[in-house]
């Protein structure tokens, strides 16, 4: 009894200390999905075979997609005329990053890690886009038929009604209500179930773990770095839900070298992501793309090591200061709204296991919400 108070303890104080932070992303990204339009981002993929690329990774970083939702993001970008550069490069960028998660890095971890996170994302998503393009240059593409639909009710589809007229269909606080609709259903649906599995896992590390173990065989260096992409390869898991169980192994002495590496092959990476990219980019550049990611993981890891070394700085000793920042009252309130609007996805999420089991069949796609809901709602426009 005592451990599993211990557990879920360790769990409510990494709940506190980033619950405000994650309402500040969720509110940020659904602002994104309303003003921020996916035809927008798809004009500028298939142009160039660098360019692309650079623009590619640098829109996927405040995208808070997971690497199961981005597929799809992905799938309409390569079909509008994303060049297989530019397509990989999102991939990466997308997934290991977000502005939920940069928020609630901020909370859990330190500025230095707040920073190389989306750093190594884009450079990460870059570094294989080039590569890409580089080694298959994009063919000329066709003039691309970009999807114009509203975004905030459907109301339109574009073919017959150009953005500029329909910018002045929908008022600001109508686009506003939209996106807050969007942010408190869809997208923290997508997210809940896995961040608060992230939650209880980094509360059994904090619980569990012995620190002498920890430091032992993971507090650096090259072999740590190779540990944590086998354990972060084939698992699947949201960058927002990552973002505990790093400050948690953090907290027990894995060094930020390794917990970088864990966040950024963690969200990016997944078996049946890997299976959906053979047929989406092809054998080879799936292989490039892990290979990318995990030969830029590594570096960076070493790299951010290096840099806690030579700067004097505990990543131990700093990491959750931010989110003690904020006072009691604010941080009690936003752990209390995170739990409210966790209750419906989460039941969904039960209830869907629960017909999974029954079935004896599943989807697949790791999602704790959005892509079923997705599908059927498709299959009712249909």
């Amino acid at each position: 009894m005592n451990l599993i108070f211990n557990i879920l303890n360790e769990s409510w104080q990494l709940l506190l200390d980033a619950a405000i932070y994650i309402l500040f992303g969720i509110v940020i990204g659904g602002v994104l999905k309303v003003f921020l339009s996916p035809s927008y981002v798809a004009r500028h993929l298939g142009q160039g075979r660098y360019s692309s690329v650079l623009k590619a990774a640098l829109l996927g970083i405040p995208l808070p997609l997971c690497s199961c939702g981005v597929l799809p993001a992905a799938a309409a970008l390569k079909k509008q005329g994303a060049n297989n550069g530019a397509t990989t490069a999102f991939l990466i960028s997308t997934p290991e990053s977000g502005i939920d998660s940069i928020s609630v890095s901020y909370a859990l971890l330190d500025p230095i890690m707040t920073v190389a996170r989306p750093l190594a994302a884009f450079l990460s998503a870059i570094i294989a886009g080039f590569i890409e393009n580089t080694c298959n240059p994009p063919r000329p593409q066709l003039a691309m038929a970009a999807d114009l639909s509203c975004a905030v009710d459907g109301c339109c589809s574009g073919t017959d009604c150009p953005p500029a007229e329909h910018a002045d269909h929908h008022t600001f606080s109508e686009k506003i209500r939209a996106g807050m609709d969007y942010a408190f259903g869809e997208l923290w649906g997508d997210l809940a179930g896995w961040f608060f599995a992230g939650l209880l896992l980094a509360g059994m590390i904090s619980a569990l773990v012995p620190e002498d173990l920890i430091t032992t065989y993971l507090a650096g260096g090259f072999v740590t770095m190779l540990l944590m992409l086998a354990f972060g390869i084939p698992l699947y898991i949201c960058a927002t839900a990552s973002t505990p169980i790093a400050a948690a192994m953090i907290l027990k002495g894995v060094s930020p070298g390794a917990a970088l590496v864990f966040l950024l092959v963690g969200p990016a990476t997944n078996m049946a992501t890997i299976s959906v990219l053979v047929g989406l980019l092809g054998k080879r550049a799936t292989m490039l793309y892990l290979g990318c990611i995990a030969v830029t993981a590594v570096l960076f890891g070493l790299a951010l090591d290096s840099i806690y070394a030579a700067s004097g700085i505990s990543a131990k000793a700093v990491i959750g200061q931010a989110g003690e920042l904020m006072p009691s009252p604010v941080r009690l309130t936003a752990a209390l709204v995170i739990l409210a609007l966790s209750v419906r996805p989460m039941l969904k999420t039960i209830r869907r296991r629960l017909r999974k089991r029954t079935d004896g069949a599943g989807n697949g796609c790791g999602c704790s919400g959005g892509c079923e809901d997705k599908t059927e709602r498709n299959n009712h426009k249909d």
